[in-house]
């Protein structure tokens, strides 16, 4: 895999680790659940244990990325861009389910696409 596409990697998973922290440590701040579109304390305690457990989901799939690099090789390699297949897809459903969640899908999708993209033809 490309240097380029290993930063793209590395990004991708560094983001998911901060999503991991917003959503399963920081998620009872209000700054922190308006981002989810979240209006109030009550929506918040709903919504919490799904937050928690999402925040874990993405967690592991910063370590698939990060870890695959790290381990390197063909099998790091493909380990770190399956992460990035499955961080790509949930951007894609993100937008797809909610519109307004434009800006957080391409924030969450782009890193990883490009390095899916850049894997493939560096």
């Amino acid at each position: 895999m490309s240097v380029v596409a290993q930063v793209f990697v590395a990004l991708a998973g560094v983001f998911h680790v901060a999503v991991f922290a917003m959503e399963s440590l920081l998620f009872r701040k209000p700054s922190t659940y308006h981002r989810f579109l979240i209006k109030d304390e009550t929506e918040a305690a709903a919504a919490r244990p799904w937050a928690f457990n999402q925040g874990f989901y993405n967690l592991f799939l910063a370590i698939g990325a990060i870890g695959g690099l790290i381990w390197g090789g063909d099998k790091g390699h493909a380990i770190a861009l399956f992460s990035c297949a499955c961080m790509a897809g949930a951007g894609i459903v993100l937008i797809a389910s909610d519109r307004r969640m434009a800006r957080a899908a391409a924030t969450q999708a782009v890193p990883p696409i490009l390095a899916l993209v850049l894997a493939a033809v560096l």
